[in-house]
Parts: C-alpha cells; structure tokens; sequence
C-alpha cells in the first residue's frame, strides 16, 4: 500500500549540472534543393527546466522547499535559467554566476513529436579549486537547514572529485542524506554517499562487471555499494524497472509501469526527486521506490522535459486498477490546471464522443500534434441530451470518458455540464483550440478568450461519412429488417 500523504514538505537542495532545455516544433514535408537533408519548418519553440534544474523543477511539483546549487553563465541562456527558476519558485541563493557558457540543448520535434535533431551547446571544462572552495564555504553557512542533499551529474564539469567529496563529507558530518544520479566511471568520486543511482550501462562502468541478467545487476550493485561504503544502490534498468540493493535486506525487484513511452527525457530526474521527497520523509526504502517508480511511468507519457506533479501520482494510484483513467481531470485540478502547465502550449478540443469511431480517432490524433498537451472536453450526459435529445447518449460520460483516456495521443479529459465549453475555456486557456472543418472560425466558442491571449483556432476536417448518428441510423435499419 502507498501512502503519498506521508511526503509532507521537506527542504531539499538538489546540486548539479544545470542546462536550459529548448524545444522547436515544426513540420518536415521536404528537402532541401542545397543538400540532400530535411527542412525543418518551425512553428512554435519553448524552453524548459534541463539537466539538474529539472531535477528541482519535479521537486516542486511533488511539493518539496526546492534550493539549487550550480553555476551558470552571464549570457542570455543563464539569465533564462534564474527567470525559470524563480517562476517555480526554487531558491537560487546558492547559486554562482561565471563567465563560462551556460549549457543548452536544442531539440527539433517534427510530427507527432518525434525528435529528428538535437543540437547541444556546451562548456564542460572542470570547475576551478577556487570556484569549488567557494561554494564548499557557502554551503558550510546553510547545509543543517537541509532535509536531504540530491546530486545531479551530468559531467558538464560542475561536480569533480574534489567538490563532490567535499559535499558528501559536509553532509555525513551532519547526518544529512546524500543521494546522486551518477554518470562519472570514478569510484572515488562518489564514495560515502547514502544512495546512488546508476542505469544499467552506469553500473556498468562503475564495476567493469556484467550486468544484463537480474543476477548479475544485483551482484554488480552490491559490488558498488560496498566499494563506494554506501547504504543503498538503485540501478534503474529502462523497460525491465528498477533494481534496489542495500541495507542488509535482499534486492527489491520493482517492475516498470506498463504504459505508452512518447519520451524518456528526464525520466531519470523525475525517479530521483520523487525518491528523494519520500527518504527525506522516512519512507520504508521499498515504498519509496515504487513512488519514484510510478513518477517515472508517468513521465515517459508526456513529451519531452518535464514535471511530474504529486497529485499525477496519486490519481494515478488511486485508479491503477482503470488503467489511463488518471488522465481525468477533477473539478479540483482544473483551476490550476494551465498554472502546473505554463510552460507548454495546450491545445483544447471538445465534444460528446458518444460513440467513438475512425473519423473522431485521426481527428483526435490530428489535434494532439499542434501542441504539447491535449486536453479534451467531454459533454456529460446531461449536456448531451439537451443537445441531442433524450435517447442520447448511447454510452455514459464515465464511459466516454474512460474510452477517451485510453487512446495513447490523449493528455487529459475533462467534463463539461454546460451547453457549451466557454467557461471551461476560460479556466484551463489553451493555446490552440480545435474544432471540425464544418465550423466557421468567427462561430468557434472560446475564439475570443484563445486569441486574447496569443492562440490562435484551428480547423481540422472530418472523415466524410463517419459520424455518432450514421453508426446509430445503420443500427435502427438493421434491427428493423
């Protein structure tokens, strides 16, 4: 049994590689005249949270007093950073500017979000001693106001041997936990930590030892965790789960969720700060597991680099047994709903969907590519039958709903009881709303709150023929023969 309502909100300061994560979304209908090479045609770009930021970017979304330590550069990309972090709320008193480049990557996402290139701009020189006693002092003034210590390496020269050492020592000497998502081959480097987490290629070179059965990723665990005098080690090992070893108890098998990967950027991130927001709670070591593990199934649905928010996880949990029936949004989340998603450009259709078929599932799927987040509105029965008539609908909203859910292209549906979605557009404000080619843009409901806000309708043809009311004509003629 999980009980997320033991992870209260605890002070946690996450260390580490810091990056700004950009994302441009076009289309790639042809090549070029020049090369023989794709042209990308941008339509829209957002950055993000990337590296170790996005590590305390899922901090805040499970709730957590968020401090950063890391080092970023006096240009247009570092100045993004402090901005992002400031609007999540992340204390960044800690941190140090240089005049080295901050690091970036760009991500160019073409059609149903599939990535076609990444273009990387980076500075992975070490940090200098000076800059590493600096912030060794620094950290000196304020660590006992810390729950819990997170070290996010990335090898983009922010924790060398030395600095890593240094935090890992400071720590013990107060008791503080100390858990890090490794990448660095050095042993040393992270000796005495409380819990690291390597993938299965990251215990790999850590050991020099085979990893590809559960017998050997246990025995090469144990291995690490008793050379580097650590109390645990999770080895997170993609489709297969995650593989926990320590503490005198025997390795904790924990299966991966079976769920539609869109992307597996940051997953990594996520299962860190969920598993750090429940140790730093005093959850059972097993239990916390399965919390960073479910944060991670959910995750991998979304695109690209993201938060996973505490109340995903709990809905999630709470409707296991219903499969996607977690994509349904309550009356609660919905006033906070475009708050938790302000970085990504939603897009909002509505409807009955009373009797789900081919021309709504390519519509459907159309719509899901114009944005990040596809949010659908669902007529309940009550709307429907003043709408279509009493005999309507043939399947309840819960069933719409639920059926809704479980397409893989859906991000969340919600109910509407109204006649029309107005003041559910009003409340969520896509970017982009989506309706059939029989509308007229100037007819749309919720033109002008879209549009006040820079967003803009689009228009998306049905497949001739297929409709709710043929399927049922066809059915009364046929049970009329």
């Amino acid at each position: 049994m999980i009980h997320l309502e033991a992870i209260k909100r605890k002070s946690i300061l996450v260390i580490g590689d810091i990056m700004l994560d950009n994302y441009y979304t076009g289309d790639i209908k042809r090549i070029s005249p020049e090369a023989p090479v794709p042209v990308f045609r941008k339509k829209s770009e957002r950055c993000v949270l990337g590296g170790a930021a996005n590590v305390a970017a899922n901090l805040v979304a499970a709730n957590q007093n968020v401090s950063m330590m890391s080092i970023t550069g006096e240009d247009e990309c570092g100045h993004t950073l402090l901005r992002l972090f400031e609007e999540k709320g992340v204390n960044t008193d800690l941190m140090e500017v240089t005049s080295r480049q901050t690091t970036q990557k760009t991500r160019f996402l073409a059609g149903n979000n599939q990535q076609v290139l990444r273009l990387d701009v980076e500075d992975t020189t070490p940090i200098s001693k000076e800059t590493c006693d600096k912030l060794i002092n620094r950290l000196d003034g304020c660590i006992k106001s810390f729950n819990l210590i997170i070290l996010s390496d990335y090898l983009k020269g922010l924790l060398t041997l030395d600095f890593t050492q240094g935090i890992i020592k400071q720590a013990n000497r107060y008791g503080i936990p100390v858990v890090i998502d490794v990448k660095d081959p050095s042993v040393e480097k992270y000796k005495g930590a409380t819990l690291l987490k390597p993938n299965q290629k990251e215990l790999h070179d850590l050991t020099g030892m085979p990893v590809e059965t559960d017998e050997e990723i246990v025995t090469a665990a144990e291995y690490l965790r008793i050379k580097c005098n650590n109390k645990y080690v999770l080895c997170t090992c993609g489709a297969r789960g995650m593989v926990l070893v320590g503490d005198s108890k025997p390795a904790h098998f924990v299966p991966a969720e079976c769920r539609e990967v869109f992307d597996v950027s940051g997953a990594g991130d996520t299962t860190i700060a969920y598993l750090a927001a429940s140790m730093a709670n005093n959850i059972d070591m097993d239990e916390s597991v399965s919390i960073a593990n479910y944060a991670a199934g959910i995750q991998v649905g979304k695109v690209g680099t993201s938060s996973v928010y505490i109340h995903e996880v709990r809905d999630y949990l709470s409707n296991k047994d219903a499969g996607s029936f977690h994509k349904i949004l309550t009356p609660s989340e919905i006033p906070s709903f475009r708050k938790e998603h302000k970085d990504k450009t939603i897009v909002f259709t509505n409807g009955c969907f009373d009797i789900l078929h081919v021309g709504h599932k390519r519509y459907l799927e159309r719509a899901s590519t114009l944005g990040d987040i596809f949010v659908i509105g669902v007529n309940s029965d009550a709307s429907v039958k003043r709408l279509k008539g009493p005999s309507r609908p043939v399947n309840p909203e819960q069933d719409r709903m639920e059926i809704l859910s479980a397409l893989g292209f859906v991000d969340y549906v919600v109910l509407f009881d109204e006649d029309t979605p107005y003041e559910l557009i009003k409340t969520i404000q896509p970017d982009i709303l989506v309706k059939g080619g029989d509308y007229s843009i100037e007819n749309v409901v919720g033109r002008d709150i879209v549009e006040a806000r820079g967003g803009r309708v689009e228009l998306i043809q049905f497949v001739e023929g297929k409709s709710t009311s043929n399927i049922i004509n066809k059915i009364n003629t046929q049970s009329n023969e």
